[in-house]
């Protein structure tokens, strides 16, 4: 199961107490001051890791919780400290706080730490109080408590293409015969219910695309499943739209482009100024009925889109799809 959002509190531990207590010994005042300090209370740590792909490991987990630390004793033995929690994530999730979601922390790639809440420090024990007008202190600290952070953690996959389209325009076909990925395919609407992501190779490189679940109109305000996948394409550094180009198809070339280019507009404006390029699938369909894809041509050439013509099914023009694909590769 593919996971992309979670709510989760973290409750880091407690630390510890500080102890009083007093050696028995001759000649010294109640022995002396010995009590030990309180062991500070457990982290609770995020990190990137490679092999994690989803937030499915902490969907069933809503309270996260460390250890607390463990009370001092005395002959000044400090308190053990609480364990660490350390949770792997995947690249590419952000944490926010919740309810009003204010960026906390992005991990935009592996290797990176997050300190979700801090263990509290432990309290200090009687031996930190004496002094020449007290030689016998019963003064000693609480450990403090640890902090407490509800996050919600949101996944945005990093891929360098995401694959755009409304249902039924062909991309899990796509992603299948240009990658290895090997998505569910038939001929309904929203085949797609989580992104897929697929490794292009072209000439000894290679480079990520992402297929998003089908947009449709009103995919902004949470129509279909818009809101749910609309996020993955923030990291994407190029904008595949892919566009149903048969007779069959419910809407015409021109106007399919029209809404997928507004749907993201209306998400995010910054969206439209990626770098793009429309592809027309189906053309195996086409038989001798070229004016909707001739008109799709001219008009991604008055907007300064690139286009290509292909069909995935039949493997037609792939190749030069991805050479198209790595040519933007080489100016990331």
């Amino acid at each position: 199961m593919f996971v992309d959002r979670v709510v989760v509190s973290f409750i880091a531990g407690n630390g510890g107490n500080g102890c009083v207590s007093f050696r028995r010994e001759k000649f010294i005042p109640r022995g002396g001051p010995d009590g030990g300090d309180g062991g500070r209370g457990g982290h609770i740590i995020l990190f990137s890791q490679s092999g994690c792909e989803s937030l499915i490991d902490l969907k069933y987990r809503k309270l996260v919780k460390a250890d607390h630390g463990v009370n001092g004793k005395g002959k000044k033995q400090t308190g053990r400290n609480g364990q660490d929690v350390r949770l792997p994530v995947p690249a590419g999730t952000v944490i926010k706080t919740f309810p009003d979601e204010k960026t906390l922390f992005d991990f935009d790639r592996q290797g990176l730490e997050f300190l979700a809440a801090k263990g509290g420090r432990g309290g200090r024990g009687n031996t930190h109080f004496k002094s020449s007008i007290n030689q016998a202190p019963r003064r000693f600290e609480r450990g403090e408590k640890g902090e407490h952070l509800k996050a919600v953690l949101e996944l945005k996959l990093i891929a360098f293409a995401g694959l755009i389209g409304l249902p039924n325009a062909g991309k899990s076909t796509l992603i299948s015969k240009i990658s290895g990925a090997r998505p569910k395919i038939a001929d309904y609407p929203f085949t797609t219910l989580t992104p897929n992501l697929g490794v292009v190779y072209f000439q000894e490189r290679s480079l990520v695309v992402a297929d998003i679940p089908g947009i449709i109109a009103g995919a902004h305000q949470g129509a279909g499943m818009g809101l749910e996948f609309l996020r993955h394409i923030e990291r994407t550094q190029v904008l595949l739209y892919l566009i149903d180009g048969s007779p069959g198809a419910e809407i015409e070339p021109i106007p399919t482009l029209d809404i997928l280019r507004a749907e993201l507009g209306h998400y995010q404006p910054q969206l439209l100024k990626r770098r793009a390029l429309v592809v027309a699938n189906k053309i195996d369909l086409l038989g001798s009925t070229r004016r909707p894809l001739d008109e799709l041509r001219r008009y991604c050439r008055q907007h300064r889109l690139g286009y290509l013509e292909i069909s995935a099914l039949k493997e037609q023009n792939l190749e030069r799809l991805k050479k198209e694909l790595f040519k933007f590769h080489g100016h990331a």
